[in-house]
């Protein structure tokens, strides 16, 4: 099956290494080398730009990954997964959730959509396609898919089941088809 879309800077044990039309880039591969014309998922690292950038180690080179990654969507077309609260999107002027701009727009959806066990928000930017092309997420996949577990740094306090780093950092595999569903739509724009 011929490639069809790119997968930036995905996990060494990433599920699109499993899916035949995607073109994974993991850190082996070096994700910053690519320069094709396929429309792309990009999922940078998040650690710098999230709500508890403060505790990260990471150096602050990483946080280019995630600008990379706006101009390739921007680019080729395709979306890019960061979480809620990331300040990428006002360092890059990317639209807020449900607005557009001559690019592309953002969506805000949970991942317990797709079985992820916890509600996972998260910010999309897709850049080739306009909002209403989007695919639909059917209603009961909303309705039955809720989550049962939490995310947290820590549990005190808290009681009940909380996902584990992997879990944290994995995109789950109906996830990751309807987000190379959606590159798969999208238009090369610049």
């Amino acid at each position: 099956m011929p490639k069809s879309v790119a997968v930036l800077f995905a996990r060494k044990d990433s599920i699109y290494k499993k899916m035949p039309e995607c073109d994974v880039w993991d850190q082996v591969r070096d994700a910053t080398k690519y320069a094709g014309n396929l429309p792309v998922v990009a999922h940078p690292p998040c650690r710098l730009w999230g709500k508890l950038a403060h505790m990260s180690t990471a150096p602050k080179s990483e946080m280019e990954l995630a600008r990379f990654s706006v101009r390739q969507v921007q680019r080729v077309g395709g979306v890019l997964e960061h979480p809620e609260g990331s300040r990428l999107w006002k360092e890059m002027g990317l639209p807020q959730q449900w607005e557009e701009d001559s690019l592309g727009f953002t969506l805000k959806v949970p991942q317990s959509w797709w079985r992820h066990r916890a509600a996972k928000m998260t910010l999309l930017y897709v850049s080739g396609m306009r909002m209403e092309d989007i695919p639909r997420v059917p209603l009961i996949q909303i309705i039955f898919n809720q989550p049962t577990a939490l995310i947290a740094t820590s549990r005190r306090g808290l009681s009940g089941k909380f996902c584990t780093q992997e879990e944290r950092e994995a995109t789950p595999e109906e996830f990751a088809q309807w987000l190379v569903a959606v590159a798969k739509i999208c238009r090369k724009i610049k």
